[in-house]
Protein backbone atom coordinates (compact mmCIF):
# COMPACT_ATOMS: atom_id res chain seq x y z
CA UNK A 1 0.00 0.00 0.00
CA UNK A 2 3.14 2.43 0.94
CA UNK A 3 4.64 1.40 -2.75
CA UNK A 4 1.19 2.33 -4.31
CA UNK A 5 0.69 5.83 -2.36
CA UNK A 6 4.01 6.69 -2.80
CA UNK A 7 3.42 5.94 -6.57
CA UNK A 8 0.94 7.78 -7.12
CA UNK A 9 2.07 11.05 -5.50
CA UNK A 10 5.37 11.15 -7.51
CA UNK A 11 3.01 10.59 -10.79
CA UNK A 12 0.66 13.30 -9.58
CA UNK A 13 3.98 15.70 -8.34
CA UNK A 14 5.43 14.86 -12.14
CA UNK A 15 2.21 15.40 -13.49
CA UNK A 16 1.39 19.02 -11.72
CA UNK A 17 4.27 20.67 -11.65
CA UNK A 18 3.86 23.32 -14.07
CA UNK A 19 6.66 24.45 -17.07
CA UNK A 20 8.77 27.50 -16.53
CA UNK A 21 6.57 30.41 -18.02
CA UNK A 22 9.02 30.60 -20.97
CA UNK A 23 7.85 26.75 -22.14
CA UNK A 24 4.14 27.23 -21.68
CA UNK A 25 1.69 27.74 -24.60
CA UNK A 26 -0.52 31.02 -24.57
CA UNK A 27 -3.74 31.20 -25.31
CA UNK A 28 -5.32 33.11 -28.45
CA UNK A 29 -4.43 36.53 -26.66
CA UNK A 30 -0.40 36.80 -26.62
CA UNK A 31 1.48 37.72 -23.23
CA UNK A 32 2.56 40.58 -24.50
CA UNK A 33 -0.96 41.83 -24.63
CA UNK A 34 -2.36 40.25 -21.52
CA UNK A 35 -2.66 42.83 -19.20
CA UNK A 36 -1.14 41.25 -16.14
CA UNK A 37 -0.53 42.50 -12.25
CA UNK A 38 3.18 43.66 -11.23
CA UNK A 39 4.78 42.19 -8.01
CA UNK A 40 4.27 45.12 -6.09
CA UNK A 41 0.38 45.55 -6.69
CA UNK A 42 0.25 41.39 -5.86
CA UNK A 43 2.42 42.50 -2.59
CA UNK A 44 0.34 45.15 -1.97
CA UNK A 45 -3.13 43.51 -2.03
CA UNK A 46 -1.28 40.69 0.05
CA UNK A 47 0.08 42.60 2.55
CA UNK A 48 -3.77 44.46 2.80
CA UNK A 49 -5.47 40.99 2.72
CA UNK A 50 -3.07 39.00 5.40
CA UNK A 51 -1.75 41.93 7.14
CA UNK A 52 1.60 43.51 7.37
CA UNK A 53 3.53 41.14 9.80
CA UNK A 54 3.41 38.07 6.76
CA UNK A 55 6.64 38.20 5.98
CA UNK A 56 6.52 34.80 4.41
CA UNK A 57 4.31 36.05 1.65
CA UNK A 58 6.51 37.98 -0.22
CA UNK A 59 8.96 34.84 -0.05
CA UNK A 60 6.04 33.39 -1.21
CA UNK A 61 4.70 35.60 -4.19
CA UNK A 62 8.55 36.03 -5.31
CA UNK A 63 8.91 32.50 -5.26
CA UNK A 64 5.91 31.99 -7.83
CA UNK A 65 7.16 35.06 -10.07
CA UNK A 66 10.42 33.64 -10.57
CA UNK A 67 8.41 30.03 -11.62
CA UNK A 68 5.87 31.21 -13.67
CA UNK A 69 5.80 35.21 -14.14
CA UNK A 70 3.31 38.46 -13.97
CA UNK A 71 -0.39 36.42 -13.20
CA UNK A 72 -2.90 37.67 -15.46
CA UNK A 73 -5.59 37.48 -11.87
CA UNK A 74 -5.62 36.84 -8.55
CA UNK A 75 -8.64 35.39 -6.25
CA UNK A 76 -8.70 36.65 -2.56
CA UNK A 77 -10.80 34.69 -0.36
CA UNK A 78 -10.98 31.87 2.79
CA UNK A 79 -11.19 28.41 3.33
CA UNK A 80 -11.38 25.63 5.40
CA UNK A 81 -9.73 22.35 5.16
CA UNK A 82 -9.89 18.81 6.48
CA UNK A 83 -7.90 15.54 6.32
CA UNK A 84 -7.61 12.05 8.07
CA UNK A 85 -6.13 10.50 5.16
CA UNK A 86 -8.91 11.61 2.60
CA UNK A 87 -9.62 15.41 2.89
CA UNK A 88 -12.27 18.14 1.67
CA UNK A 89 -11.58 21.68 1.04
CA UNK A 90 -14.06 24.62 0.84
CA UNK A 91 -13.36 28.34 -0.06
CA UNK A 92 -14.97 31.22 -1.47
CA UNK A 93 -13.23 34.70 -2.64
CA UNK A 94 -13.65 37.18 -5.29
CA UNK A 95 -11.19 37.07 -8.66
CA UNK A 96 -10.12 40.15 -10.11
CA UNK A 97 -8.45 40.51 -13.15
CA UNK A 98 -6.25 44.18 -14.81
CA UNK A 99 -8.80 44.76 -16.88
CA UNK A 100 -11.34 45.08 -14.09
CA UNK A 101 -13.41 42.09 -13.94
CA UNK A 102 -14.19 41.21 -10.70
CA UNK A 103 -16.52 38.51 -9.75
CA UNK A 104 -17.18 36.05 -6.30
CA UNK A 105 -15.74 32.53 -6.85
CA UNK A 106 -16.26 29.51 -5.36
CA UNK A 107 -13.98 26.47 -4.72
CA UNK A 108 -14.14 22.73 -3.21
CA UNK A 109 -12.64 19.49 -3.33
CA UNK A 110 -11.18 16.06 -2.69
CA UNK A 111 -7.48 14.97 -1.66
CA UNK A 112 -6.16 11.75 -0.61
CA UNK A 113 -2.54 11.34 0.96
CA UNK A 114 -0.62 11.14 4.26
CA UNK A 115 -2.44 14.34 5.37
CA UNK A 116 -3.90 14.55 8.82
CA UNK A 117 -5.17 17.83 10.51
CA UNK A 118 -7.94 20.53 10.06
CA UNK A 119 -7.02 24.35 8.76
CA UNK A 120 -8.60 27.50 8.44
CA UNK A 121 -6.90 29.74 5.86
CA UNK A 122 -6.58 33.15 3.83
CA UNK A 123 -5.54 32.96 0.12
CA UNK A 124 -4.43 34.43 -2.37
CA UNK A 125 -4.51 32.71 -5.94
CA UNK A 126 -2.42 34.05 -9.02
CA UNK A 127 -3.86 33.08 -11.82
CA UNK A 128 -1.91 32.89 -14.75
CA UNK A 129 -3.04 32.81 -18.67
CA UNK A 130 -6.63 33.24 -18.22
CA UNK A 131 -8.84 35.88 -20.01
CA UNK A 132 -12.01 35.91 -17.87
CA UNK A 133 -13.86 33.82 -14.85
CA UNK A 134 -15.60 31.00 -17.44
CA UNK A 135 -12.11 29.99 -17.81
CA UNK A 136 -11.73 28.94 -14.29
CA UNK A 137 -15.06 26.71 -13.82
CA UNK A 138 -13.32 23.38 -13.72
CA UNK A 139 -11.33 21.18 -12.25
CA UNK A 140 -7.51 22.07 -11.44
CA UNK A 141 -5.22 19.33 -9.92
CA UNK A 142 -2.17 19.32 -7.55
CA UNK A 143 0.02 18.02 -4.88
CA UNK A 144 -0.07 19.97 -1.49
CA UNK A 145 2.18 19.26 1.74
CA UNK A 146 1.63 20.86 4.96
CA UNK A 147 3.54 21.02 7.77
CA UNK A 148 2.53 23.33 10.39
CA UNK A 149 0.71 23.60 14.27
CA UNK A 150 -0.86 27.17 14.95
CA UNK A 151 0.09 28.86 11.91
CA UNK A 152 2.10 29.13 8.49
CA UNK A 153 1.92 30.12 4.81
CA UNK A 154 2.61 27.25 1.70
CA UNK A 155 2.57 27.62 -1.97
CA UNK A 156 1.71 24.79 -4.42
CA UNK A 157 1.05 25.19 -8.37
CA UNK A 158 -2.48 23.69 -9.79
CA UNK A 159 -2.87 22.99 -13.33
CA UNK A 160 -5.43 22.92 -16.51
CA UNK A 161 -4.39 22.83 -20.05
CA UNK A 162 -2.48 26.08 -20.28
CA UNK A 163 -4.28 27.80 -17.08
CA UNK A 164 -2.11 27.86 -13.93
CA UNK A 165 -2.99 28.11 -10.59
CA UNK A 166 -0.72 29.33 -7.71
CA UNK A 167 -2.28 29.48 -3.66
CA UNK A 168 -0.55 30.89 -1.12
CA UNK A 169 -2.22 29.98 1.86
CA UNK A 170 -1.65 31.25 5.15
CA UNK A 171 -3.80 28.94 7.86
CA UNK A 172 -4.49 28.54 11.43
CA UNK A 173 -4.61 25.14 12.54
CA UNK A 174 -2.49 22.03 12.77
CA UNK A 175 -1.68 20.18 9.40
CA UNK A 176 0.62 17.37 8.37
CA UNK A 177 1.93 15.56 5.65
CA UNK A 178 0.96 15.73 1.63
CA UNK A 179 -1.83 14.78 -0.58
CA UNK A 180 -2.93 14.61 -3.92
CA UNK A 181 -6.07 16.16 -5.28
CA UNK A 182 -8.05 18.52 -7.22
CA UNK A 183 -10.19 21.70 -6.76
CA UNK A 184 -13.49 22.83 -8.55
CA UNK A 185 -14.49 26.32 -9.31
CA UNK A 186 -17.36 27.71 -9.54
CA UNK A 187 -19.90 30.87 -9.81
CA UNK A 188 -21.78 29.64 -7.13
CA UNK A 189 -21.18 27.74 -3.66
CA UNK A 190 -21.44 23.95 -4.08
CA UNK A 191 -21.27 21.46 -1.21
CA UNK A 192 -20.27 18.59 -3.74
CA UNK A 193 -16.49 18.10 -3.45
CA UNK A 194 -16.71 16.18 -6.74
Amino acid sequence: MNKLLTACLALALFAAVPLPATAQTTSSVSKAERETFTTEEVLDVGHSFFGKTTRGLANAVEYVFQRQGEPSAYIVGEEAAGSFVGGLRYGEGTIYYKNGIKQRIYWQGPSVGFDFGANGSRSLVLIYNSDSPEDLYTRFGGVEGSAYVVGGVGVNFQAKDQIILAPIRTGVGARLGANVGYLKYSSRPNWNPF
